[in-house]
């Protein structure tokens, strides 16, 4: 059965949010902070969290950052309902759409939610989910959890090179999550195919059909 734009907007969104969340929530619950579980010699899983946006970058304060996200949160959603209702829209632009809107109330979560249902304890030991003693933070100042490290390669900067000389350089350096891949995959999807829709209202239809009669009633 073929599903409707809406129905696979929500299906990607659910899609992404259970696998953000639950992976998140098993990080906190059987890892402490800092340590790592190497998967491979390029991908690791390691326990960091962050205050800031995506990759753990920090450039303003967690309340606004909160803010911030619930409203960028409310017009994605406005945004996507808009498109659901257009036929022309494609379904790939939903998707990616989505995606975007998925990562962004992944994160969200986090910062809402996990200062008032996680403790913080202290290495080696790992949080407990809804503790007896509350949580570390309150609400709108939870710390958002990040896992996947890559690691690809790294090397040393030759001494005589100024500013970084004998200085290590490690590609991929940030740790990130679910929702953080998410939204990274859906902007890029867009950039890539979509293009177009960010261009204008409403997407210029293909020459074959505005050469086409319209069809009587």
């Amino acid at each position: 059965m073929k599903r409707t734009k809406g129905q696979v907007a929500i299906l990607v969104i659910l899609l992404v949010l259970l696998i953000d969340q639950g992976s998140k929530i098993w990080v906190k619950t059987h890892m402490f902070l800092g340590e790592d579980i190497r998967v491979t010699s390029w991908f690791y899983i390691l326990f960091v969290e962050n205050n800031g946006m995506a990759f753990g970058i920090e450039i303003i304060s967690k309340l606004f950052l909160s803010l911030f996200r619930i409203a960028a949160v409310g017009v994605i959603g406005w945004y996507l309902c808009k498109l659901i209702r257009r036929p022309e829209v494609k379904t790939g632009y939903i998707v990616c759409v989505s995606l975007i809107l998925a990562g962004a109330v992944g994160n969200i979560i986090d910062c809402i939610f996990y200062g008032l249902i996680f403790d913080a304890p202290h290495a080696p030991q790992v949080a407990a989910l809804f503790p007896e003693g509350g949580g570390y933070g309150t609400l709108f100042h939870g710390k958002v959890v990040d896992m996947l490290y890559f690691p690809l390669f790294h090397f040393y900067w030759p001494d005589w090179m100024p500013v970084v000389g004998g200085e290590l350089f490690e590609f991929f350096r940030p740790v990130f999550n679910v929702a953080d891949s998410a939204i990274t995959v859906g902007v890029a999807l867009v950039l890539l195919f979509y293009r177009r829709y960010l261009s204008s209202e409403r997407p210029a239809q293909p020459d074959a059909e505005k050469s086409l009669p319209d069809k009587e009633l």
